[in-house]
């Protein structure tokens, strides 16, 4: 194969690189990262790191030296300015780095406000690398205000840190419910509830119209008018793909960078994987923004850079952390038209178990490990339990496992 280069330092390259050596490719491997640091966990950045419960260090996938230990040329702090996919090199500034397989694993970005709204101001932060919460983490104190805009996971997230650093938090979800895009009502509820009970106002149905201050943001005007005042805002309204570099390269752009189910992209030397990367799954096209899928499909590409021509076919798993509440899913929820609600054993806990057509599509498991588990083996076999056993707190879901 010859050289390998790989850009984006995140979980996919990281995953990519340290599989290719452990599956015996002995040829060049360079990996790119645009930012400083090496590879890092992305998942603690607003959570434990946010609350300074972690050091840097430990957010690391591994240490420096696991790369200079596997021959892994680690070019960080640096950004590819451009692919000449005839000529099979990338430029890093004036240098042309050539390649026999380029491989993107180039992430995602957050989505960011407008200038023309405010965005530009100081005090507006989003939740994506380590320099976002470094510059956050000074704002995040007892007794000042927040508005959090947007109420997925991330934005979720963040006002739960907010609010146990003692903030007064306020979020605001332009969609008639938070977590409406990805969540049946009754997680929406739940969540609500949840972050309600520890004082975080939730306002929904209502957009952002305009963030306000001279240099720094000092107060936001709300699509209904109403004005507040605050002193950081934190932007959650969804990532998207990187994709200018293969735009560039004038690979085929789907919801991503199109892949086909081995890794391919419309140049047959240029692979993705990772949150950048679309590919198809079960008749349709999907691109899965998770860290299982970031190493899964990673190794799958690195397998089949060796040869091992393999389809990727994922199991789909995700997870989120709200004050005390550990939420884990398993499977998607596309298309689902029936929800079963099971009480956990502990109090509080709870699953949501989506189906469709009479098929188990996925699980939402609220501080109930045993239902996630449970959910996550039947979804991955493709067995659909019966929902009245499912819904009903006294059947032992453990029985659904035997054959």
């Amino acid at each position: 194969m010859g050289q390998i280069v790989v850009v984006g330092a995140g979980q996919a390259g990281a995953s990519l690189t340290a599989k290719l050596r452990n599956l015996g490719y002995d040829g060049g491997i360079t990996l790119i990262g645009a930012e400083a640091q090496p590879p890092y966990q992305r998942p603690p950045l607003s959570k434990a790191y946010l609350m300074g419960e972690m050091e840097q260090e430990r957010l690391f996938l591994r240490p420096r030296q696991f790369y200079e230990d596997q021959g892994i040329a680690l070019r960080l702090g640096e950004s590819v300015s451009g692919i000449d996919a005839a000529a099979r090199t990338v430029s890093l500034g004036r240098e042309k780095l050539a390649y026999d397989a380029l491989v993107l694993t180039t992430g995602s970005e957050p989505r960011r406000l407008p200038d023309a709204i405010g965005g530009g101001l100081k005090g507006v932060f989003t939740v994506r690398s380590l320099a976002d919460i470094d510059a956050m983490a000074p704002e995040v104190a007892d007794g000042r205000r927040v508005l959090v805009i947007g109420g997925g996971y991330i934005g979720l997230e963040a006002a739960a840190v907010a609010a146990k650093k003692g903030m007064k938090v306020t979020l605001v979800e332009m969609a008639e419910r938070i977590l409406g895009r990805v969540a049946a009502p009754e997680t929406s509820d739940y969540f609500r509830n949840l972050h309600r009970a520890h004082g975080v106002e939730i306002i929904e149905g209502v957009g952002l119209e305009r963030l306000t201050g001279e240099d720094k943001v000092t107060g936001a005007v709300l699509s209904d008018g109403r004005k507040m005042d605050i002193d950081m805002a934190i932007v959650g309204v969804g990532i998207a793909p990187s994709i200018t570099l293969a735009q560039g390269a004038g690979l085929k752009i789907d919801n991503g960078i199109r892949t086909d189910a081995q890794g391919r992209t419309s140049d047959p030397a240029i692979w993705s994987a990772g949150d950048c990367a679309s590919f198809p799954w079960r008749g349709a096209r999907i691109r899965l923004e998770s860290v299982q899928n970031a190493i899964d499909q990673a190794e799958v590409v690195a397998e089949n850079l060796m040869g091992a021509q393999k389809d990727y076919d994922p199991h789909p798993w995700f997870w989120s952390d709200q004050y005390d509440v550990k939420l884990q899913i398993a499977g998607l929820n596309t298309g689902f038209d029936r929800l079963v609600v099971r009480p956990g054993e502990k109090d509080g806990a709870v699953s949501h178990w989506y189906y469709g057509r009479g098929r188990l599509l996925a699980v939402d498991a609220m501080n109930d490990p045993r239902a996630y588990m449970v959910g996550k083996r039947l979804i991955e076999a493709g067995r659909s339990p019966d929902a009245g056993q499912v819904g009903d707190a006294s059947f032992d879901i453990k029985a659904l496992l035997k054959p």
